[in-house]
């Protein structure tokens, strides 16, 4: 459907994607009377900048009233959590399960599929929370945090997209395959999204950052593809978080 749609964005593709990313309750409840799946993907950029938005203006908020930087970026990276449903931190969890956890495709995928997390998960997990802590921290004594916050939110979500329209479905079933093959228009349009949105927030320093995501995005994609032959939602949420992770080993550098 994705593919052949003929209108390359649509209003409604916005409440369609947070509804699929956030758990925010104002668009659970609005109405998508025709679903686009897939052709909707262009809008997760700016599913990102919403949720930087919301985390960064929080961050900020327990910062004014005297809070410390330090627990204000946990304030932050638990809204993430509670905003995304803890999507990506899931998926990033049984990519690492099952990429390393299997010695076959069909185990691989078993373990990926399984709701059970593993040593590979956990430790994933923890590495990955304590860096993005760390990065929302520094940022955060930079004075500069929201508008950070958005460029990293679009930056990381493009390679979502990327790997829908250009890596095939390792299953058949698996909310990847629910939501649809991406087309090259629709791809094009959230790579256009999140990249200039991202410097309209905070400038030329993202390409940095986008450059940084693409690379680990590329060698996630290739191990996908090597160990479970394409992407599924785990894959996703996966290269959302090495992402997130990427851009802010980058800006912290630069603009701390």
């Amino acid at each position: 459907m994705s593919e052949n749609d003929t209108d390359l964005f649509k209003k409604a593709d916005i409440a369609e994607a947070l509804a699929l990313l956030t758990r925010l309750p104002i668009y659970r409840k609005s109405t998508v009377t025709q679903p686009r799946g897939g052709a909707a993907a262009w809008a997760f950029p700016l599913v990102g900048a919403v949720v930087g938005l919301i985390a960064g203006l929080g961050a900020l908020i327990l910062v004014s009233v005297g809070i410390s930087p330090t627990m204000a970026a946990t304030g932050a990276l638990i809204l993430l959590v509670f905003l995304t449903g803890a999507m990506h931190e899931d998926g990033l969890a049984d990519t690492l399960d099952g990429l390393w956890g299997g010695w076959d495709r069909e185990r691989r995928l078993e373990i990926m599929k399984d709701s059970a997390i593993g040593t590979y998960g956990v430790i994933g997990l923890v590495i990955s929370i304590f860096i993005r802590w760390e990065g929302y921290y520094l940022l955060l004594e930079t004075g500069s945090f929201v508008a950070p916050m958005i460029a990293i939110g679009m930056l990381s979500r493009v390679p979502m997209v990327m790997m829908m329209a250009y890596l095939p479905n390792a299953r058949s079933d698996g909310l990847s395959s629910s939501v649809g093959r991406v087309g090259h228009s629709t791809a094009m349009l959230a790579l256009a999204v999140g990249v200039i949105g991202s410097i309209l927030s905070l400038g030329f320093t993202t390409l940095l950052a986008a450059a940084a995501i693409a690379v680990v995005a590329t060698g996630l994609a290739l191990i996908a593809m090597r160990k479970i032959g394409g992407q599924t939602g785990d894959i996703l949420g996966a290269s959302q978080q090495i992402g997130e992770v990427a851009a802010l080993a980058v800006l912290t550098s630069y603009l701390v």
